[in-house]
């Protein structure tokens, strides 16, 4: 057995080197120990590399309330972790490491730079004193005092503390491919199901695929029953036509509302024209009608849509595209001024959880201590960041999420020892 440094300082091992563990791995060097980190890729933050299309949307720029209440599953869990560690704590953390940022819309938190990789190697830094070991870990053994070794690279490592920040299942190519939860299931850890969260919706709806590509702004969307019922999900926002259905913003943020319904039973449903109500939309089609009034219908549509969605609305209609402008009644009116502002798109299901930004589900938050991210079931055994059953909507809550629990692992583990 290979004993990781100074044996007068806590050991900590951090399994995982994304969002999560490199957080961990950083606060436990603060902390005093000396701390080892094992990650199966060649390189750190494989998977915050490509967060926020490359940007990395890091935070969002509000109090530690604000972000449980944008949290869907177990907000209560992470209390005491976004209060020891909120938003400006984060902020000014990757500041300190010499990224400066921004905040845009939504409070969204972004380097001013617009490069992911500038916050990979920032939190690169931050731990850099740690002994990074690029292998995988096939086992952690621990008895009944607790964690006592990590097999990695066919070798066995002593430690004091095990940090599991290994990710979900989403994202497999970065490293995420559900390892951490076999390693604690092994540990007598249950994990919960699993499901794709903030992912992509399907549909068999021609009209996505006529559309594929085409982007929307400013638009609301409500998700609802296709028959009765109440309205499941609504916003205001972007979002985006694909060949397999629909994606983007609000799309991604509607499916965490989503788990467990029967996803054929919905329709997304499209407000082109969301700051118009319907009498001030009827004086606008009558308004464009007048200015193209010897326009065939089909050419008329160009002040009011985007171009890949009129053939699409036009059809909708029912209206001939072929049709006079003038010659289109009141009543042929009404049904124009229906699909703008209720165009809806059935749906399907999801993308798979490959393709999903978090997984939904993880190890039971019930088996954690939610102060310290510390096991009730084995002494000396964390956790930290995706492979917890928390997820929240798209925002930076997610990787405000991983850099809280990852801190909370990373204090805690590195005075294990000294408690001992």
């Amino acid at each position: 057995m290979m004993s990781m440094q100074n044996d007068n300082l806590p050991h900590v091992v951090v399994v995982g080197g994304g969002a999560a563990g490199m957080m961990a791995a950083g606060v436990a060097l603060e902390g005093g120990a000396c701390v080892t980190l094992f990650e199966g890729n060649d390189r750190l933050g494989r998977k915050l590399a490509i967060t926020g299309k490359g940007r990395c949307n890091l935070t969002n720029d509000c109090s530690a309330q604000e972000i449980l209440q944008n949290v869907t599953r177990n907000a209560r869990f992470l209390f005491a972790a976004m209060a020891a560690c909120p938003p400006a704590e984060v902020m000014a953390l990757v500041e300190r490491l010499g990224v400066p940022l921004k905040t845009e819309r939504g409070r969204r938190v972004f380097p001013v730079s617009d490069r992911a990789a500038d916050i990979v190697s920032a939190f690169s830094r931050y731990c850099a004193d740690a002994r990074i070991v690029h292998a995988r870990v096939t086992d952690i053994l621990a008895n009944e005092d607790g964690v006592y070794a990590v097999c990695a690279g066919n070798k066995e490592y002593k430690t004091d503390a095990v940090i599991l920040a290994t990710g979900g299942k989403s994202y497999p190519l970065t490293g995420s491919d559900g390892a951490g939860y076999r390693l604690a299931m092994r540990l007598g850890h249950t994990v919960t199901a699993l499901a794709p969260s903030l992912v992509p919706i399907t549909s068999s709806d021609p009209g996505c695929a006529d559309m594929m590509g085409l982007s929307l702004k400013n638009v609301g969307l409500r998700i609802l029953p296709a028959v009765g019922g109440k309205v499941l999900y609504e916003d205001f926002g972007e979002m985006l036509f694909t060949h397999f259905g629909l994606s983007g913003p609000m799309v991604l943020s509607a499916s965490a509302h989503l788990h467990g319904q029967n996803m054929t039973d919905l329709v997304a449903e499209i407000d082109m024209k969301p700051a118009l109500d319907d009498k001030t939309l009827d004086a606008r089609l009558c308004a464009d009608f007048a200015k193209y009034a010897n326009r065939d219908f089909a050419n008329s549509l160009s002040d009011l849509l985007p171009a890949a969605m009129i053939p699409v609305a036009v059809r909708r209609t029912g209206i001939d595209p072929h049709k006079k402008v003038h010659s289109v009644t009141r009543e042929e009116r009404k049904r124009l001024a229906s699909v703008i502002k209720r165009f809806r798109v059935t749906l399907d299901g999801f993308r798979p959880i490959e393709e999903a930004i978090v997984t939904s589900g993880g190890v039971e938050v019930k088996e954690v201590n939610p102060k310290t991210m510390e096991s009730k079931l084995v002494k000396g055994l964390f956790f930290a960041g995706e492979i917890l059953d928390v997820d929240a909507y798209t925002g930076g809550y997610n990787l405000q999420i991983a850099f809280a629990t990852g801190a909370a692992a990373g204090r805690h583990a590195a005075i294990l020892h000294k408690e001992g």
